[in-house]
């Protein structure tokens, strides 16, 4: 088989959230961070036959990168990287799946509190935002009747300089809910965004079939 670019970024995305990866098999791949504060699940355009774990994602990747467009053929324990039409070849073995970090059960999204699209210029200013002012904060926050907007900040310096955008208007209650931007490790895109009071927030992708279960931080 060959990996779709696609899937090749998706696989990048991934290792930045975590650089294990177990694939159980089918076109659904998802990672978990060691913190288990980031969930990742993507539905891509490649049937992997087999269950099998990589260790070192980023590793795997660069693999890859040794070959212009390799084929891909799996056994039990490795998978064998060949240049179509060349001479050149790697096997690549697998990790025991034991030992990496993947989810092992189903996120279902409870009662959702607030709910607002994030842009991906949107996105690139808050992340800019948050390197230019060296704060590690994101903040949702509204006033009941009037604008919703993310903050960025130092949560524990209260003389912060901070940043604000709107993303929502009427906020039917007050609330703030809290983020690390360090958490936020998004492919690139639009997302509709759901916040629930029970902790855990939902990342959707608008046009690829991907999302992300975050953690919210403590008060």
């Amino acid at each position: 088989m060959k990996l779709s670019e696609d899937t090749r970024e998706v696989l990048k995305n991934f290792s930045q959230i975590n650089p294990n990866l177990l694939v159980k098999g089918g076109s659904k791949i998802a990672t978990m961070s060691a913190m288990k504060n980031i969930v990742a699940l993507s539905n891509v355009s490649d049937n992997f036959s087999q269950e099998f774990a990589i260790y070192d994602l980023n590793e795997f990747l660069s693999a890859l990168s040794l070959f212009k467009e390799p084929d891909l053929s799996f056994s039990n324990d490795s998978v064998k990287l060949k240049e179509q039409n060349g001479n050149s070849s790697l096997n690549y073995y697998f990790s025991d799946p034991s030992i990496v970090t993947a989810p092992k059960t189903e996120i279902t999204m409870p009662s959702v509190a607030v709910e607002f699209v994030l842009t991906e210029s949107i996105f690139a200013q808050i992340q800019k935002a948050a390197a230019v002012l060296n704060v590690p904060d994101l903040v949702l926050q509204g006033t009941q009747g009037s604008d919703i907007n993310l903050l960025i900040t130092d949560r524990k310096n209260t003389s912060s300089n901070d940043f604000s955008i709107k993303v929502g208007e009427n906020a039917e209650s007050d609330f703030a809910y809290n983020f690390k931007v360090e958490n936020l490790k998004l492919l690139s895109g639009d997302y509709d965004v759901k916040v629930s009071d029970k902790g855990i927030s939902n990342f959707k992708h608008k046009k690829k079939d991907i999302e992300y279960f975050i953690a919210l931080e403590s008060n």
